[in-house]
């Protein structure tokens, strides 16, 4: 059992002393100290007590241990994504840490995109791709970085690097969203999403570049969805223009993209 070992340890994440706890509890510190250091055992009201302090469920406390876990993972847990509280199904996504057991943001270039079709959720398989760090992204997120390849989302040119977050809650999703997203038909694609999960079931798939006509895909056919965070690429304004300049693209090329987004929403 994990519980004394994920109360001291969860009490610290929050930055909580053992009387403000306890307090909060309505026990007494000594008792508090007991559990956190396997003293004593708590009784079912107790366990209860802890499970809706630290929004985690009781098995989750027992049976977890919590200090091994990613820091995307508890966060996930710590905002309700927890398997045994809600009774549902967490997405399991194969991924890989440093050697400070943070999130590695691994690269999928355009050769290996057929291969991660098929290898999404082998975890040795993921091991196997690059892999490197931002360290401007939350450390509590998952992201994952692929090369696109073609012109369907202009002005993101064909070769850019697009990171994503990983996204669990599919239904939570919002229209507008760029997301890279997997399925088992198209394999990846960066699109706009239209969400109509709860209603019809389907994403609507929208390009940038109004050449590409939309398309829906069944949620049935999707695998994993990771919602636009930024991107990256070797493409420059010709000649060898200053940075105020570039600065000045970029700022276009990012307005142009909110206003195509705007327009494609309803």
């Amino acid at each position: 059992m994990y519980f004394a070992k994920n109360i001291k340890f969860l009490r610290k994440r929050k930055n909580r002393t053992q009387d403000e706890v306890a307090e909060a509890l309505g026990m007494k510190r000594p008792t508090l100290s007991g559990y956190e250091n396997e003293v004593a055992m708590p009784n079912i009201p107790a366990l209860v007590l802890f499970s809706d302090y630290f929004g985690m469920a009781i098995d989750t406390l027992v049976k977890v241990d919590l200090t091994v876990l990613t820091g995307h993972q508890l966060y996930m847990l710590e905002h309700g994504e927890d398997v045994f509280l809600r009774g549902g199904k967490l997405r399991v996504l194969a991924t890989t840490v440093d050697r400070n057991n943070r999130e590695n943001i691994e690269l999928v270039p355009e050769k290996a995109k057929a291969g991660y079709t098929r290898g999404f959720f082998d975890p040795e398989y993921i091991s196997e791709l690059p892999r490197y760090q931002l360290p401007f992204l939350p450390a509590d997120r998952k992201y994952r970085t692929f090369q696109v390849s073609g012109d369907s989302m202009l002005p993101i040119p064909d070769g850019a690097w697009v990171t994503g977050e990983f996204v669990q809650d599919w239904l939570g999703l919002p229209d507008g969203a760029a997301c890279i997203v997997l399925t088992l038909d198209e394999g990846i694609v960066f699109k706009i999403v239209e969400n109509h999960l709860r209603e019809k079931g389907l994403l609507r798939l929208i390009s940038l570049n109004q050449a590409y006509a939309p398309y829906e895909v069944s949620g049935s056919e999707v695998r994993e969805i990771w919602r636009f965070v930024n991107y990256t690429s070797e493409e420059v304004p010709a000649g060898n223009p200053s940075g105020e300049i570039i600065g000045r693209t970029l700022q276009t090329i990012q307005s142009d993209l909110r206003e195509i987004k705007s327009r494609i929403v309803r």
